[in-house]
């Protein structure tokens, strides 16, 4: 049997990149001392979720991938501890900036996903920032297993889920950055964890997600047209099972390292023998990409 022990890492983030990466270097070595081969971290954990407002000089934040402070950090744990990492971070890339994740594994850049779908709304102003990726769906094989993910905003959309399941992912891992909605005055915690448990039990794959934790608040310049806001991210992270059963979850006010341990070569028996993949009709569904 295949299994393999995967982390998902929820923090709060500060304005001081220095800090920020000591402390998921810290999570991640605690993570590995405790088994996990697979690392997840947070979306855009650099920095306090800069998409809050709208300032041109943000897009100095942007690096390429391999001049990345996160990735660059992440090559060596990886490296160090042998282990898997997936980093979220603002990547550039010729004249465009995308909101990437990187898979790193012992030492080694396996390749990057860039978020497909981008949102526009009160204070997650990310259509600003990120151009729509054009990796599409990508499924990397590891030493572990094939998995795969979306960023985000991309998790409320089952196509992505279907997607990779399609194209061979065992896991899915979301990095997030998620919380309040001031204008639509909704808690959406729980209305985003059924959405994901539902993609696991929708194609019998594992979801595993990280968000960060806290009150971020923005304050008035002239840079930012005198904006004032906050949003309080709420965590709650968590790792479900392919039936969409929530095996653990984090609080939503606290720092947290989530654990758990898949058998991989089980759950592709399970999936095989519900056969959602072999009774599909993709001929019926045109209507989808019309």
């Amino acid at each position: 049997m295949r299994k393999v022990k995967v982390s998902a890492i929820q923090i709060q983030v500060s304005n001081c990149l220095e800090d920020n990466l000591k402390k998921v270097e810290t999570k991640i070595r605690e993570a590995a001392k405790n088994g996990a081969n697979i690392i997840l971290l947070p979306e855009l954990f650099e920095r306090q979720y800069f998409c809050q407002e709208r300032r041109y000089e943000y897009y100095a934040y942007a690096k390429e991938t391999l001049g990345n402070d996160a990735v660059k950090m992440a090559l060596k744990l990886s490296r160090e501890l042998n282990i898997l990492i997936l980093v979220s971070f603002y990547e550039l890339s010729g004249n465009c900036t995308y909101n990437t994740l990187a898979y790193v594994e012992d030492g080694k850049l396996l390749g990057t996903y860039r978020k497909t779908h981008i949102p526009d709304d009160h204070y997650y102003q990310e259509k600003f920032y990120f151009t729509p990726g054009n990796s599409g769906f990508k499924v990397f094989d590891t030493k572990y297993g094939r998995i795969g993910a979306g960023i985000c905003w991309d998790q409320w959309f089952p196509e992505t889920a279907r997607c990779l399941a399609l194209n061979g992912a065992e896991l899915i891992f979301f990095p997030t950055a998620i919380g309040s909605e001031p204008i639509l005055n909704v808690d959406s915690s729980s209305h985003w964890q059924r959405v994901m448990i539902g993609h696991a039990a929708a194609n019998i794959v594992p979801v595993i997600a990280a968000n960060r934790i806290g009150l971020e608040t923005v304050e008035p310049c002239v840079e930012n047209g005198n904006q004032s806001s906050s949003l309080n991210f709420y965590g709650s992270s968590f790792m479900s099972d392919e039936r969409g059963e929530i095996v653990v979850s984090a609080s939503r006010d606290k720092e947290e390292i989530l654990y758990h341990e898949y058998d991989l070569d089980k759950i592709r028996e399970d999936r095989l023998a519900w056969g959602l993949f072999r009774d599909r009709r993709p001929e019926t569904y045109k209507i989808m990409v019309e």
